[in-house]
């Protein structure tokens, strides 16, 4: 069978949820992703909003399922020997389109090929095969030993964060949109307040623009004297959309370079963002006016190619205290606007 080796492994990856301007949200969830020759297989699919089957939070049973069935162990899903590579992250429903693969044996190898986009139960390879990618011939040890890692129960939990400001409606909305995105929140004034064994179930601590330095040595104190290390989080604006994206890029798994957004920086003259592949950017403007109320302006949204590129912004959009929210498939990035040039200071 015609195939050049690939190497294959596999690698912490995030679906970054969030709450959307118009109030619709989507779902925050943690997968393992497929890395093939050193590069996330995901980041090939340019456009694609989607996670691997093997997400955190599905059911133990089903989590072990899917990675006996990547293993050939269990028949495949689909006819024609397909397996789901990924699919809908908000319900899986193959309805909803999914990246497919015929997975086979060859001697001791694992070779993967003839990748579809698949909505219904059988695959249309001359309408929707995705040309360039594929086949890839896996070692049948190195292919085995990456996915059996899996089997030993240690799913990664649910992701929770401790909220800690003044403004105690600000985070009980917050904490409503977070746990709507799957993600859990309690707030607190207090950190020492919290037993260590309940303080090292969260990954994240989210502190209000009001909390003084004192009260944030404090709540570090107390995490330390429980043993964890979790992300701080300086809420930049009291703007629900604003702290939920923070927390997600605090919450983002996997290391900074093996993600797809790398940088934002905004001035009211324009934003810069830069992306490490083919994929859709979608940039949001929010901003406090003079009586603290928000005002939200989508500023952009579309498949940017891989390096930095300036979009312009509005003088409206990004007048007085103002941020943009950058998001691709999977990542997530916060920044204030200055008043200085994009990426100059």
């Amino acid at each position: 069978m015609a195939a050049e080796y690939a190497t294959f492994g596999l690698a912490p990856a995030t679906r970054a949820g969030g709450v959307h301007a118009d109030g619709d949200f989507q779902v925050h969830r943690d997968f393992m992703d497929f890395v093939v020759d050193g590069r996330p297989l995901l980041f090939r699919l340019s456009d694609l909003d989607a996670v691997s089957p093997l997400a955190s939070d599905v059911p133990p049973a089903i989590f072990t399922a899917q990675v006996r069935g990547l293993l050939l162990e269990a028949d495949a899903p689909l006819p024609g020997g397909r397996y789901v590579i990924y699919g809908c992250p908000e319900c899986a429903d193959l309805a909803c389109g999914a990246v497919t693969a015929v997975i086979l044996r060859d001697g001791d190898d694992f070779v993967w090929r003839d990748f579809a986009w698949q909505t219904a139960e059988h695959a249309d390879l001359e309408l929707n095969a995705y040309p360039g990618i594929g086949p890839y011939r896996f070692s049948g040890a190195e292919y085995r030993a990456a996915l059996a890692g899996l089997l030993d129960g240690s799913a990664h939990p649910a992701r929770r964060v401790l909220l800690i400001g003044a403004r105690v409606a600000l985070l009980a909305r917050l904490a409503a949109a977070l746990r709507t995105i799957g993600i859990g929140a309690d707030i607190t004034q207090d950190a020492r307040d919290v037993p260590a064994d309940e303080l090292r179930t969260y990954d994240a601590v989210a502190f209000g623009r009001a909390v003084t330095g004192e009260q944030r040595a404090s709540v570090g104190r107390a995490f330390a004297d429980a043993g964890v290390d979790v992300a701080h989080v300086d809420g930049l604006a009291p703007i629900v959309p604003v702290l939920v994206a923070q927390i997600e890029h605090a919450l983002a798994r996997g290391p900074a370079e093996g993600r797809r957004l790398t940088r934002l920086t905004a001035s009211a003259a324009g934003a810069e963002v830069e992306v490490t592949s083919p994929c859709r950017v979608r940039l949001t403007a929010y901003r406090l006016d003079r009586l603290h109320r928000t005002h939200v302006r989508e500023v952009f949204d579309g498949v940017l190619e891989p390096g930095a590129h300036r979009v312009a912004l509005e003088a409206g959009a990004v007048k007085g205290e103002a941020f943009v929210v950058a998001r691709t498939p999977g990542s997530v990035l916060v920044t204030a606007v200055t008043r200085g040039v994009p990426g100059r200071g």
